[in-house]
């Protein structure tokens, strides 16, 4: 049975799971949860902002489909225009998920580390900021 998506919702369980993680030196698997809270959030943004969805929540476009280390300019173009100045300046600069990989699940635990998870959680962290900003001001 398929689910339909609810991007607010998987961002903010997504990211709560991956601070238990962090705060159990779980770097791997924390990462991986940042990355997928970034992602979701990005793409509820995006949904509130008139990203054209399927009935199941599916981004009807190939570019809204990417994981966060592609969507990241994506977003940024998309939100442009949509949003004030204002919520965009609360993104960060560059792609800070870059060096990130859904693929990473596969990856030996050896190449996780607090210092190089930590830069994926700030920047999970600013989106998180700016979900609940948007919500508060009754955007999302």
């Amino acid at each position: 049975m398929t689910h339909p998506a609810d991007y607010s919702d998987a961002h903010r369980r997504h990211w709560e799971d991956a601070e238990l993680l962090f705060t159990s030196a779980r770097w791997a698997n924390a990462d991986q949860s940042y990355g997928f809270s970034a992602e979701c959030g990005l793409k509820a943004m995006m949904q509130s902002q008139g990203m054209p969805v399927s009935p199941t929540g599916v981004p009807m476009t190939k570019d809204h489909q990417r994981h966060v280390q592609d969507l990241w300019q994506t977003c940024k173009a998309f939100l442009r225009g949509r949003l004030s100045a204002r919520y965009l300046a609360m993104l960060p600069a560059g792609v800070p998920f870059a060096g990130w990989s859904h693929h990473d699940p596969y990856a030996h635990r050896r190449h996780f580390n607090m210092t190089n998870v930590d830069p994926h959680r700030q920047a999970a962290q600013t989106i998180r900021g700016m979900v609940q900003q948007l919500t508060q001001d009754g955007l999302l």
